[in-house]
């Protein structure tokens, strides 16, 4: 493996982690919306 493609990998694992997070706070949002909606009378 070249040190481009070396970097391309991290630069990409970086980029993975980063959309993971964000994934799963949005999924987090959404479930406490549901629990906001259905308390709702």
């Amino acid at each position: 493996m070249e040190v481009s493609e070396a970097r391309r990998l991290k630069d990409l694992e970086v980029e993975n982690a980063r959309l993971k997070k964000l994934l799963a706070e949005a999924m987090l949002d959404m479930e406490a919306l549901k629990v906001v909606v259905k308390g709702k009378p």
